[in-house]
């Protein structure tokens, strides 16, 4: 990825971020915006959120990015000039659950490791 890609996908990114966060507070409280990636000719972009909760509200964040895609890209397009306002598709990434999966994994083991060196002495 050249390093202009890589600022635009950063830019991107934080655009939608703020705009989430302040027109929309309340609802997106629950989400964060993890990565965007800009294709190469700038028409496409992929948007990956992430959802602290339960699966209904990662629902609820499916149904609210396809309905305000094109909203979010009006507004990203009036702060970011670049030659295509890129069309914006929401993904959900997985990573910080399956982080925090591994982490009960590890706590789990670590209280095993620990009840047993109790019962061994």
């Amino acid at each position: 990825m050249s390093l202009r890609l890589a600022r635009v996908n950063e830019l991107v990114h934080r655009e939608i971020a703020t705009y989430l966060s302040t027109r929309y507070r309340t609802e997106t409280v629950r989400w964060t915006i993890t990565s965007v990636d800009v294709s190469a000719d700038l028409r496409n972009a992929t948007v990956a959120y992430s959802v602290i909760g339960e699966e209904s509200e990662a629902r609820e964040a499916l149904q609210f990015f396809r309905k305000k895609a094109g909203e979010i890209r009006k507004e990203v397009s009036k702060h970011v000039i670049l030659k295509y306002s890129p069309q914006l598709h929401f993904v959900r990434d997985y990573g910080i659950e399956r982080g925090n999966r591994v982490m009960e994994i590890l706590d789990e083991i670590e209280n095993q490791v620990q009840t047993r060196k109790k019962d061994d002495t």
